[in-house]
Parts: structure tokens; sequence; C-alpha cells
């Protein structure tokens, strides 16, 4: 699998009836390998090892309604009272980060109006902070660590 530009982590790749998977902790079950989770595996393992994130405050694949629909989001990351705090998003490494992935989670957001957003392909990385008093989107130097969006 492609090189990210994220911290290398240990992950587990099995292979079962000629398909490949590779274990999510956070979900403490074996998932397709594809781009896109090779990416979240990387990127979760980066926001717990790097960025200090308790992985208690972390689900990948959280269910929500969007206008009477169900989508799901890559991963939500909980406050200490398990409100959202923030939404990411992945994408494979060779899909660009576009202004339409910022739609998809800025939709996602409507259901769930979190503090955060993080958009990643595991090359690109961007983080913004939603400032909803004056209706701004405002993008972040680096990602921030636990402590600075709790």
């Amino acid at each position: 699998m492609r090189l990210l530009n994220l911290p290398s982590c240990s992950v587990k790749i099995s292979e079962k009836d000629g398909r490949k998977y590779i274990y999510d902790p956070l979900r403490r079950k074996d998932v397709a390998f594809t781009p896109e989770e090779w990416v979240r595996q990387h990127f979760v393992n980066y926001l717990v090892a790097d960025k200090s994130y308790p992985k208690e405050r972390i689900a990948n694949e959280v269910s929500i309604h969007v206008n009477g629909v169900s989508k799901r989001c890559d991963t939500v990351i909980y406050d200490d009272y398990m409100q959202p705090l923030l939404i990411a998003e992945y994408k494979a490494p060779e899909i660009t980060i576009t202004g339409e992935v910022f739609n998809q989670i800025s939709r996602y957001n409507s259901a769930l109006k979190v503090p955060y957003l993080i958009v990643s392909n595991g090359l690109e990385h961007y983080c913004c902070h939603m400032d909803y008093i004056n209706m701004k989107c405002i993008f972040c130097k680096d990602i921030p660590t636990y402590s600075e969006i709790k």
C-alpha cells in the first residue's frame, strides 16, 4: 500500500476467501482493506499517538441522518460528555481533496454541528474550526491536539 504523509503504524492485515482485510482496533473487527481504510487506520493512530486523542473518545463509521437519509461519518471524536467535537472524512491517497469533499463533510456536519472538521487523503490534511457565530470556517495551521479542542 502507498506511503502516507503520516507516521507509520502497526496494522494487522489478513486474507479470507481471496479478499484482504485490515483490523480496526476501534471497531474490534476486520474490515475490507481499501485505500480509504488504510488512510483511516493511519490517521486515527496519528491522532492517538501524536495528538493525544483518547481512543475511548473516537468512533469509526458513525451513523447519522442527513435530511432523512442515513449516512456514515468516517470518524467522530467526542468530548468528555460524549458530545461530538470533530468529524474526520478520509479519501484514498489518489483522490484529490476538492471543494466537493468539504461539501460532503459540511452536509454531515449539518446533523452534528461540531466545532472541528478534518479532511485527509493521507497525503494532505486539512482541519478547520467552525465559527457558528460569524458563520465562518477558519482553517487551522495544524491538526490540533485533543486538549486544544475539548
